[in-house]
């Protein structure tokens, strides 16, 4: 009993390196299966990086076909905002040239008339002023004085300068309109001038009678920075205004220009214009009034 006990049992041996062979066996299996399964793998990367650089991996395809339409997109939003934004800068460029080029006409236009009123103003003062030359008989050249001076004697005084203030010149204060004057003055110069009818100082009843006008209201007038002040109001260009004469008419006007010394109105009824000098408003020859632009 006890040697077979020492020997043991040769089957229980044979179980156990049986066992030991089946598990070295499994193990073997397990790390040839996870080499094969890690070069499939690698294969399949190795694949993907191929097909990737080629251009024809499918989830490079896809993602690039996503990335073209969001490019597409947006180039097409901007193209739509340039064409906007290029309309609008067209359309204001037009609108500017054609404020530009009225406002160019009117300054043009309104230049012209201004000179034309300066230029007809200076001819009738020079018309007024050639009527009263002729009519006294003055002409603008001075002729110097012939003095003869002596030698003062050694016992004479010394002379004293005249320290008299010279005359002032005659100045005309019109009392009445200036197409009366211009006709007045007609009359007189024909009549000194006619042989048959001599005019004596001494003869009053020759002397042709000038209807004299009682001194009328005076109004203020004045005109700054192309306005018209005008009796305590403003009056500017294309205002609609009546004006009101001597003769008690009452013309419908419409100011079409303000000028320096003058403005010039455009009758409502058949367009034509009229020129009214400051001295005339502040005489009381025309009257203004304001009225409404029916």
């Amino acid at each position: 009993m006890a040697g077979n006990a020492l020997i043991g049992d040769p089957n229980k041996d044979t179980e156990d390196a049986s066992e030991t062979d089946l598990a070295k066996h499994d193990e073997d299996d397990y790390v040839e299966i996870k080499e094969q399964m890690y070069q499939d793998k690698l294969a399949s990367l190795k694949r993907q990086l191929t097909q990737l650089q080629e251009g024809t991996l499918q989830e490079y395809q896809k993602r690039m076909k996503k990335l073209d339409q969001q490019y597409k997109e947006r180039v097409r939003n901007a193209d739509l905002f340039l064409q906007l934004e290029t309309e609008q800068v067209e359309r204001n460029y037009i609108k500017e040239k054609k404020a530009a080029v009225k406002e160019f006409d009117d300054k043009k236009v309104e230049l012209k008339e201004n000179l034309i009123a300066e230029l007809e103003e200076k001819k009738k003062m020079i018309e007024n002023e050639k009527l009263t030359m002729e009519l006294t008989g003055d002409s603008m050249e001075v002729k110097p004085i012939m003095t003869r001076k002596l030698r003062r004697r050694p016992n004479d005084p010394v002379p004293i300068p005249d320290k008299r203030r010279k005359p002032a010149p005659a100045q005309l204060n019109y009392l009445l309109t200036d197409d009366q004057i211009l006709e007045d003055l007609r009359i007189l110069n024909k009549q000194l001038k006619s042989p048959k009818r001599p005019v004596s100082p001494s003869s009053p009843d020759q002397m042709p009678t000038i209807p004299m006008e009682a001194p009328s209201q005076r109004y203020e007038a004045r005109i700054e920075e192309g306005k018209l002040y005008y009796d305590k109001r403003w009056y500017h260009k294309s205002q609609a205004i009546h004006l009101e004469s001597k003769e008690n008419t009452k013309i419908s006007c419409v100011i079409s220009s303000v000028g320096t010394n003058e403005i010039w109105v455009r009758k409502t009824s058949d367009s034509t214009k009229m020129r009214i000098y400051l001295g005339q408003l502040q005489r009381g020859a025309f009257i203004i009034r304001r009225r409404s632009a029916a």
